[in-house]
């Protein structure tokens, strides 16, 4: 019994040492993305990042400073709302890119002058490193709380669409407030790039596709799913014809996106008159896919 308590324990503090391990090197990827490329060429960040690059216009306070100082105040709800193991870690994640943010402007480093490439450079580096503490469950303050509370509403809508969204806000007023449209418009290309790596660690890029297809030959197609070309599993739902009100036979199969061409192709060789729907799916769990258990 206590050998068995032992294991769980060592495996729990694995698991948490490694939480907080991922949660220290995206931070330092993100800063280095933030300083060296987006910064220096007045590339605003959204977020309560890009709120405090605007007061540092006027103030010359740390970045880093009054992004931690702005946090207190939404990490006290969402410790209401999150507990405190998304507490602590979100505290971890926004205090290490807040200081490693503010230790790297010390070392004055540009990585490049040219706008667009910091834009697309800097925005690959800043989401790899926001989408690796996201991961596991963390967050680095400020919009991404109110992403979080947002998604749990709105499960349907991706998080890194949602930030876009609210630093496509924050990067208007700073055009209206401090005037400089060219920083902004190079500021919304750059959100686009963070927001779709930070989708693409979230998900990964080999999203799967849900398919319906209407057959006169549907049971020939779930045999030729099933144990011929794709070998997945279907599902069969009962559906009618509004027009016709005919019985219909409507098959859901869930493919992987490379399955998508030979998913086609053996549906018209078997019946090229079939009526097929392919739509993209993200989050599938499940046998043959991704387990549920393992999911962040």
């Amino acid at each position: 019994m206590e050998s068995i308590k032992s294991s769980l324990e060592k495996k729990k503090a694995l698991k948490y040492t490694t939480k907080y391990l991922v949660i220290a090197i995206g931070a330092a990827v993100y800063a280095v993305g933030f300083q060296f490329f987006l910064f220096p060429n007045a590339i605003v960040s959204g977020g309560l990042v890009g709120i405090a690059m605007i007061i540092n216009v006027f103030t010359s306070l740390p970045v880093g400073m009054l992004t931690v100082v702005m946090n207190v105040p939404l990490f006290l709800i969402a410790w209401k709302h999150f507990g405190l193991d998304f507490l602590l870690s979100s505290l971890a994640g926004v205090a290490l890119s807040s200081i490693l943010v503010d230790i790297l402007a010390l070392r004055s480093i540009v990585a490049t002058n040219d706008p667009m490439l910091a834009c697309v450079i800097g925005g690959v580096i800043k989401g790899a490193g926001l989408g690796m503490i996201y991961y596991v469950g963390a967050t680095t303050g400020g919009v991404d709380i109110v992403a979080k509370f947002l998604r749990q509403r709105h499960a349907h809508i991706q998080f890194g669409t949602i930030i876009l969204i609210m630093d496509v806000v924050i990067i208007a007023a700073y055009a209206l407030v401090l005037k400089r449209y060219e920083s902004a418009m190079y500021s919304l290309i750059a959100m686009f790039v963070v927001s779709k790596v930070i989708d693409l660690v979230l998900y990964g890029i080999d999203n799967s596709s849900v398919c319906y297809v209407i057959s006169e030959h549907s049971d020939e197609i779930v045999t030729e799913i099933i144990s011929g070309r794709v070998h997945r599993g279907v599902t069969i739902l009962n559906g009618a014809g509004a027009y016709s009100g005919r019985p219909e036979k409507v098959l859901m199969c869930v493919i992987k996106r490379n399955q998508i061409s030979e998913f086609r192709r053996m549906i018209r060789s078997i019946d090229p008159d079939s009526f097929c729907i392919v739509t993209d799916a993200k989050d599938v769990f499940g046998k043959g896919f991704e387990n549920i258990a393992e999911v962040k």
